[in-house]
């Protein structure tokens, strides 16, 4: 088995190393010339951000135009305040020429004192100021006023030398075309990414706003104050920020520049981290050189989409076999298209997981950042980890050989088949129901056995008294008990019925009150009792009135997935979660281990987990030998799946040392890991509902400080979307397979499970914090309630709907087709309200009981997975490998 494991994943590991390269991949661009005309040149470091007050020292912006002294010809400068006023005279120190600017927003008194600075110095600088400008982009921000801005103009113009001129956006200046008379020069920005152009349609752009302001001021100079593309941030429509964009972009129009002689400024010299707030982020990637000074990519080589591709792809291909030791480690009986599955996710997770931490880490850290890091992190972790435990759980339903705990059943003569005792535990169910109950029991072909029916705690005698006196008909076999008050629940009366046993009777069976039994179902499965090892022998939980209507139709197509499809695979490493009805266990097992749980409200799981503890061993057999009711509307379909899911963290509470190997007991890896993987997605739904919350809070934030909240990072979407179509595709391919459901089967068991995804949420998060919550009984036969009730039963899950829906509405609407990131993230929050609709979907369907169940289409008999399941063979259980 080693070498097939080795050539699938020496294969996918080839197949990862060419994705990477593909992503990696180069072009060759225009080499960059020797020395350029000019670069925007703002010589800020990690510590300085002018908006504060803290600006670079001289000896620091010295270093930096040195850097560039033999790169470029002239440097254009933003603002004369602080140390910038060193600006001029540093550059003509080493040659460089100054495009002197002065900051004007919408403070006058600060304007004045920076356009006095503007003066002096270009005076006193003469020979190196080649031009001035009164400004950056104020009028585009409405900081100042079309007659402002001409009244700095011409103060200016009148007191020094250089040619004067503002600084604004190409179509400001088509906007404004009387602003030409008061200017020596037109300053214009043209920004591609800004307007949302790809960047292999950048530098046609460019140089078409540039003719178009050639055509519009013929006599007028046209000078380019600022043209760059960033390196990282958000896309904006077409125009995708990286590295690799950047110096194509960049090294394509250096080589246009210079063949039609354009007077420019790259925009920019250095990154500015301090702008993180600002241009939703973008703003600090549009340096050539990073904070550190060192150039982010090369001038003469190849341009490389992803440079350190090789790395990634190592470490990609190391995480992918990690991954794969452990979905590996037990895939003897898988086929090799199981394993080329397992493969391809464990390389393709690894794979993503290592690129969103590559993309993650281009920018630069701060204490937000690192903080987000975290949490993306630890989210990535979870989300790798469910998404493993259902990969292995798909594999292992589709692909795997034979079945290795296959029970063959054995027939025993009369003689040799131990007494059964039958436990059937009820409070306040409906009595003619119940008589239904016991006359199929009656009818068991069986010779040694007797029912025990306790009755808990129900007040009205109307209710239990029939009850007692059918029993009392039904004969010796059939006895009644009536307890009020019980405490425990229902695990009370179970321990007060093992009591209560017939001392001779060697297993315990217990049916739920509304179980009608066939006829076969002991004689069928006590003889796997025979091997001392098992302890437990379970058949499915089954219904029979699911052709009453739509909702119970498909209430049943979503059992009869965990009955058939996880309940299978668990067997495989005994592991079964045993369930309260249709289960037998052995009596002594029984009694050793103290009885079921009365602290938890979930005792049947509970049991099965303690019994697997002390060693002994389960026995699934996934063929209906009875059939209940289900829950009659949402309602209570909600409150049975909340005891099920708040149960399930009591019990990972109370056996955590024993499940995670802490404190000492029996259990196999194989089974710890059912038992923690089998409740991942219960807890995933949990950390879902914070995630909602923080998605909705997160939205109106974007909506009313735009400024302050973008659309969160798109690797925070992945993590969602690709957990949830992976679901998505395992349920309905598994479906088909193994519960053979019609593709509406399908949907309609997907539909009734997205439906719960909220109430497993709230038993999550209550089960952590709390541990006291009643048994919450299924009611049995209940009336059916109306559309208005059936809406307040789904109440909170239409708010979460409405509220992700509006969110993304608004989120889409305001943002547009300008942000991909708030589209992906509209996306995000209408797949997140996907499960809040369909609870509100499958709350309306139960309020209409006389919507035929035919829409879903008739489930019919559970089809036997294990082969030859009703041959007659005379060997025991075989058991193969059940510890792994």
């Amino acid at each position: 088995m080693l070498r097939p494991n080795l050539v699938i994943t020496l294969v996918i590991a080839l197949l990862t190393l060419m994705i990477w390269n593909l992503l990696g991949g180069s072009s060759s661009e225009p080499p960059w010339p020797k020395r350029i005309q000019g670069f925007s040149f703002s010589p800020v470091r990690a510590w300085h951000d002018p908006s504060l007050g803290r600006y670079p020292s001289e000896a620091e912006i010295e270093a930096d135009l040195l850097l560039l002294s033999d790169k470029t010809y002239a440097v254009r400068s933003y603002s004369v305040s602080g140390s910038y006023q060193a600006i001029p005279g540093l550059a003509e120190k080493h040659g460089l020429n100054v495009a002197l600017g002065a900051w004007i927003d919408g403070d006058p008194a600060t304007n004045s004192e920076e356009i006095e600075t503007l003066i002096s110095l270009s005076r006193q600088h003469h020979k190196n100021v080649v031009r001035v400008m009164v400004g950056n982009e104020a009028l585009y921000r409405g900081d100042i006023t079309l007659q402002q801005a001409i009244k700095n103009l011409t103060l200016v113009k009148q007191r020094v030398w250089a040619p004067v001129s503002l600084a604004e956006p190409w179509h400001i200046w088509l906007e404004h075309p009387q602003l030409a008379e008061h200017v020596d020069y037109i300053a214009a920005h043209i920004l591609p990414y800004w307007e949302g152009q790809s960047v292999d349609a950048a530098v046609d752009f460019t140089v078409s706003a540039f003719e178009k302001l050639q055509q519009t001021f013929p006599d007028k100079p046209i000078v380019i104050a600022e043209v760059g593309w960033p390196s990282n941030g958000r896309p904006r429509r077409e125009a995708t920020p990286s590295q690799a964009n950047q110096a194509s972009f960049l090294r394509r129009f250096l080589q246009v520049a210079e063949e039609r002689g354009f007077i420019y400024y790259v925009m920019e010299a250095f990154d500015q981290p301090w702008k993180e707030r600002q241009e939703s982020g973008v703003g600090t990637y549009w340096g050539v050189y990073d904070i550190d000074r060192n150039a982010k990519f090369t001038f003469s080589e190849p341009v490389v989409d992803v440079p350190h591709w090789r790395e990634l792809a190592a470490i990609s291909i190391l995480f992918g076999v990690i991954a794969l030791l452990f979905l590996f480690r037990d895939s003897e009986g898988l086929r090799s298209s199981g394993r080329g599955f397992l493969a391809l996710v464990a390389y393709g997770a690894a794979t993503g997981a290592v690129w969103m931490f590559y993309d993650y880490t281009r920018q630069y850290m701060t204490l937000n950042t690192v903080l987000v890091g975290i949490v993306l992190f630890i989210g990535m972790l979870g989300v790798l980890v469910v998404l493993f435990a259902e990969a292995h759980e798909w594999a292992e339903s589709l692909w795997l050989r034979q079945w290795r705990r296959q029970p063959k059943r054995k027939l025993l003569k009369d003689d040799d088949l131990p007494m059964v005792s039958i436990h059937v535990p009820a409070y306040n169910e409906p009595p003619d129901m119940m008589i239904e109950t016991l006359d199929a029991l009656a009818k068991l072909d069986y010779p040694n056995y007797e029912v025990l029916v306790i009755d808990n705690n129900t007040k009205d005698p109307q209710v239990w008294k029939p009850v007692e006196a059918h029993c009392e008909k039904l004969g010796q076999r059939f006895r009644f008990f009536h307890r009020s008050p019980l405490a425990g629940f229902k695990a009370g009366a179970l321990n007060l019925t093992l009591k209560k046993s017939h001392p001779n009777a060697q297993v315990i069976a217990v049916i739920d009150s509304d179980y009608q039994v066939e006829a076969s179902w002991l004689r069928d499965l006590v003889p796997l009792f025979q091997r001392q090892e098992t302890a437990i022998v379970q058949s499915p939980q089954d219904y029979r009135d699911g052709g009453e209507s739509c909702f119970k139709a498909m209430c049943l197509a979503e059992y009869r997935g965990f009955f058939h499809i996880g309940m299978v695979t668990r067997n495989e490493r005994n592991a079964i979660i045993q369930h309260g009805t249709m289960t037998m266990v052995r009596r002594s097992v029984l009694e050793e281990i103290g009885g079921w749980g009365e602290w938890c409200i979930t005792e049947d799981a509970d049991l099965g987990l303690r019994v697997f503890e002390q060693g002994h061993e389960a026995v699934y057999i996934p063929k209906s030998y009875g059939r209940g009711l289900m829950p009659d509307t949402f309602l209570d379909f909600k409150k049975q799946r909340f005891r099920w899911a708040y149960g399930a963290v009591q019990i990972l509470k109370h056996h955590l040392g024993m499940l995670f190997a802490t404190r000492t007991s029996q259990l196999t890896p194989g089974q710890r890991y059912h038992f923690i993987a089998g409740w991942l997605p219960w807890f995933a739904d949990g950390f879902n509902l914070f995630f909602n919350i923080a998605a909705i809070t997160w939205s109106a934030c974007m909506l009313i400080w735009p400024v302050d909240f973008t659309a969160p990072l798109p690797l925070f979407a992945v993590l969602p979307m690709s957990l949830f179509v992976f679901k998505i595709l395992k349920m309905f391919f598994l479906y088909r397979r193994r519960v053979e459901a019609t593709v509406r089967q399908s949907i309609a068991a997907a539909l009734a499970g997205l439906a719960l995804s909220h109430t497993i949420a709230l038993a999550i998060v209550q089960g952590i914090w709390t541990s006291g919550l009643p048994f919450f009984r299924t009611p049995k036969q209940a009336n059916n309630s109306g559309l208005l009730k059936a809406l307040q039963d789904a109440r909170e899950e239409a708010l979460f709907f409405l509220a992700l829906l509006l969110a993304a509405t608004a989120v889409n609407w305001q943002y547009g087709a300008d942000s991909p990131d708030a589209q992906i993230w509209s996306i995000v929050l209408l797949l997140q309200a996907i499960p809040y609709g369909a609870a509100i979907v499958v709350s309306m369907i139960s309020a209409f009981p006389g919507l035929s169940a035919r829409i879903v289409g008739p489930m019919g008999v559970m089809p036997d997975t294990l082969e030859d399941q009703a041959t007659e063979i005379e060997s025991g259980l075989l058991l193969q490998n059940p510890d792994k």
